[in-house]
């Protein structure tokens, strides 16, 4: 053997081309989405359920057939294929077409959807049309491009499901959580809300409702209108509104202090369902450098700030002065949020201040400094809340956020920046959450570091960017406010180094254990 030819067997091949079966499965998921295709270029098609029908039909089947033939005759395991030498997963030609692809298609759902075919006030045309069908059979009404998303979205989640099903087969874990988000995107975020709108006549009105969307994630659940709708449904839509309070004061600290924040964004969120099967194959492309992790520590408790502090106006400018006909006055709820941060804070720095990075700690009192002040500064002087007028608050965050950043970056650029952007830089529930998990959360990643061989497996698979390897090298419990516990660290490991767990709080985050071989006993006599 030659020396080329032994280091090729070292360093890997080019994958291998697509077998019959997949080339047959590619080909009909094309002829499904060309027909998406020219419904945007107004392709008339006379019968829009028949043909919508065959569209989705072959995208899914396609999809799943594409997945069973590439890792049905494979035995169970992790088999990358040669991600790191395919132009769409390693920001070649075709990777950077599809993020321009996905970029333009969500710059014209949001802002140009007339270009997708959405009538104000007439009859629908071209993309959107195609779906009228669909949509009157759920909702009773025309598609609008949300409509159209959703369901897109919906398929997305379920046919890359199944890929990733087949693909991790040999890990009950990730088939678990896989066949949870798939339930959850099909069920609450898609069915239910649409089937919900069949409720609404006249007299009765529930906006539009993801059952799984927490604050700060559905930021405009507490916006007047949809309050008014709540309340104006009757016990209907007062329950769903203190759910939605419920679930943020109540029901995502318990869940999380018992599994971590992975019960969520693993589990359950649509944007991360959608990171972990369509994104899958983009996982590696996370950034693994320490200049991100700083960034991202920053950018994403920043959005945090800017979601607290524009739900904060939103709900101020809708309550009333008259204390004597309102239980809770604008007054009232302004001292509210600053009386729950400083107790939050001050719980913090008395029971957790070690635990936090330097810059955290500088972070925390910078972010609780500007809040408490702008709500001071709203008592002293009677201008306007936070300076803004809070219809400006929102529709920056909303176009910023939850446009700009979720949208059109966090899965336009699957294929140029991985699949977790939005997840690791800009969600502000995942900055929640992983402050809960980072504080006081049973769960972590144990480590057997004396069986690490120091592959990189689990480092380079890592979609939040964590540097996985470091960890278990040292032998040390991976508890970071941004793992989502999704898992693949510990699959992709050789050697079963790693194990997701739900443990005491005791010595939940310690370094020493590992120096001699994580012997806790010998550990204790060398300490004394």
């Amino acid at each position: 053997m030659s020396t080329v030819q032994r280091n090729m067997s070292l360093t890997g091949e080019p994958p291998k081309t697509i077998n019959t079966q997949q080339k047959i499965a590619s080909f009909i998921g094309l002829l499904g989405l060309m027909v998406l295709v020219l419904a945007i270029f107004n392709v008339n098609f006379p019968n829009k359920s028949l043909w919508l029908t065959a569209a989705l039909t072959a995208i899914g089947g396609g999809t799943i057939w594409f997945s069973i033939a590439a890792y049905s005759q494979k035995h169970a395991g992790i088999k990358n294929d040669g991600v790191q030498f395919k132009s769409l997963t390693s920001k070649g030609f075709w990777a950077w077409i599809m993020g321009i692809s996905l970029t333009l298609f969500y710059i014209l759902l949001y802002w140009f959807p007339q270009y997708l075919g959405l009538v104000q006030d007439g009859d629908n045309k071209g993309l959107v049309a195609l779906f009228d069908p669909f949509s009157k059979l759920l909702n009773g009404g025309p598609a609008s491009q949300w409509f159209v998303y959703g369901t897109l979205y919906t398929l997305a989640i379920v046919a890359f499901g199944v890929k990733f099903i087949m693909k991790y087969r040999h890990n009950k874990y990730e088939k678990l959580r896989t066949f949870s988000v798939m339930f959850f995107q099909l069920g609450f975020a898609f069915l239910i809300p649409e089937l919900m709108q069949r409720l609404n006549s006249e007299t009765f009105s529930l906006p539009y409702y993801d059952l799984k969307n927490i604050w700060p994630l559905n930021y405009y659940n507490f916006e007047q209108y949809r309050v008014d709708d709540f309340i104006s449904a009757g016990d209907v839509g007062v329950g769903l509104l203190i759910f939605g309070v419920v679930s943020i004061f109540i029901i995502t600290p318990i869940l999380t202090y018992k599994y971590g924040k992975r019960w969520y964004c693993s589990w359950v969120c649509g944007c991360g369902g959608l990171a972990e099967t369509a994104g899958d194959p983009f996982r590696h492309l996370s950034d693994k450098t320490q200049v991100a992790w700083k960034v991202e520590r920053w950018v994403i408790h920043s959005v945090l700030v800017f979601v607290i502090l524009m739900t904060t106006a939103v709900v101020h400018s809708y309550l009333g002065d008259d204390s004597s006909k309102y239980w809770l006055t604008k007054d009232t709820f302004l001292i509210g949020v600053a009386v729950f941060l400083t107790i939050v804070f001050a719980g913090v720095w008395i029971f957790k201040r070690e635990e936090l990075q330097k810059d955290a700690r500088i972070g925390s009192i910078a972010y609780f400094v500007i809040i408490i002040a702008l709500i001071a500064l709203h008592f002293t002087t009677g201008k306007t809340l936070f300076l803004f007028d809070p219809e400006t608050l929102r529709s920056s965050y909303g176009f910023l956020i939850g446009a700009v950043f979720s949208g059109v970056i966090g899965v336009g650029f699957y294929p140029l920046l991985g699949n977790r952007v939005w997840c690791r830089f800009g969600c502000p529930m995942a900055a929640i959450l992983g402050f809960q998990q980072r504080l006081f959360s049973k769960f972590r990643i144990t480590v057997n570091g004396g069986q690490c061989i120091s592959c990189g497996n689990c480092s380079t698979y890592c979609e939040m960017g964590i540097d996985v390897r470091a960890y278990a090298q040292k032998g040390e419990n991976i508890v970071r406010s941004s793992c989502v516990g999704c898992g693949i660290c510990a699959a992709v490991c050789p050697r079963g180094v790693l194990k997701l767990e739900n443990g005491p709080l005791e010595n939940r985050i310690s370094s020493n254990e590992i120096l001699l071989g994580n012997d806790l006993n010998l550990m204790d006599y060398v300490n004394q």
